[in-house]
């Protein structure tokens, strides 16, 4: 019988790397009470402008909540939004050992206008192309420093399809980290979807697998062999020892070898699914770190995914909170 309490001391113990996009959600909040007279648009008029870690940095604030060491390693300009990433970095208290700079690039922003509590309008500001050959050295480089340094205990793939995974970054992070016990823990977008090839941990939602996997034939939860006939084809592909499908209302699905288990979800107060997914990854990888079983990262990452679309916009899992509802399972 696993003692889940130990399990979750056991998170304080890890180091984990978190390898992908970093971005900078900015919030502009402020009440609309007209329309322009310029155009049908609604004036909005302003009272607060907040700026939060996004990306593969917010998988990063959900490793350091559940009480583990994250590195985040990813590329960012030489502009001012690299300076308020690194300033947001900092003051939430993460290493920066990970992070580089380069003029090669911009730093992604995203923008929201919220008007009377409702989304108006989102700018993005980003350069999404892939990374020079030059930056993918510097990339497998410092990951090899920063293991030198301190033991890795798993490796986060976080993709948003920005430019920084590259395929020869996922081959060469993947080689590394099998030629060294390490696991991996995958949160894919359909770009580099069948690059990942031999991780450890593979999370894409059923959308992403769909459009990854680009089958001809139509494949839903409801029809479980349709499903798993999917599930065998991504498994030919990319050959994960875990293949761990989050399924929405319908809960989670996690396969290794021949063992399918499907969770099905809590019943939840939805308020917001923002975010859901990057806490999800970061209980899945440190529940790997700690070598628990299969249905076991699955049950509690799903509780974990859950939780978070409780409350409204994107927040980190509260460990205490995770903890209990895991020893009710």
């Amino acid at each position: 019988m696993i003692d889940l309490k130990n399990v979750f001391n056991e998170f304080s113990t890890k180091n984990i790397i978190v390898i992908g996009d970093v971005m900078i959600d900015t919030y502009i909040k402020g009440k609309v009470s007209r329309i322009s007279p310029e155009a049908p648009v609604p004036v909005v008029k302003f009272e607060t402008k907040e700026h939060r870690l996004g990306g593969a940095a917010n998988v990063a604030l959900n490793i350091k909540a559940l009480g583990a060491k994250p590195y985040i390693l990813s590329i960012v300009g030489e502009d001012d939004n690299a300076k308020l990433m690194e300033k947001l970095i900092n003051d939430n208290h993460l290493s920066t050992d990970g992070l580089i700079f380069s003029s090669e690039r911009t730093t992604t922003i995203k923008t929201r206008v919220i008007g009377n509590n409702q989304q108006l309008i989102r700018i993005d500001s980003e350069d999404a192309k892939n990374i020079s050959k030059g930056l993918e050295f510097t990339i497998i480089d410092r990951l090899k420093d920063i293991a030198a340094k301190d033991q890795i205990d798993a490796i986060i793939l976080q993709d948003y399809n920005k430019g920084v995974l590259t395929q020869t970054v996922i081959e060469d992070v993947i080689e590394f980290a099998n030629s060294n016990n390490i696991p991996t823990a995958v949160d894919p977008k359909k770009e580099n979807f069948l690059a990942y090839k031999n991780v450890s941990l593979f999370k894409p939602n059923l959308k992403e697998l769909k459009e990854g996997l680009d089958v001809e034939f139509e494949f839903s939860i409801d029809n479980k062999d349709a499903f798993k006939n999917a599930i065998i084809k991504l498994k030919e592909e990319i050959n994960p020892k875990y293949t761990f499908i989050t399924l929405s209302e319908h809960g989670v699905y996690i396969n290794e070898d021949e063992n399918d288990h499907f969770i099905p979800a809590h019943l939840r107060s939805i308020a917001d699914v923002s975010g859901a997914g990057d806490t999800v990854i970061s209980v899945a990888a440190l529940c790997l770190a700690c070598g628990l079983k299969p249905e076991l990262i699955a049950e509690i990452s799903n509780l974990a995914g859950g939780l978070v679309c409780e409350k409204v916009g994107v927040i980190s899992i509260d460990k205490e909170q995770l903890m209990q509802e895991a020893l009710n399972i």
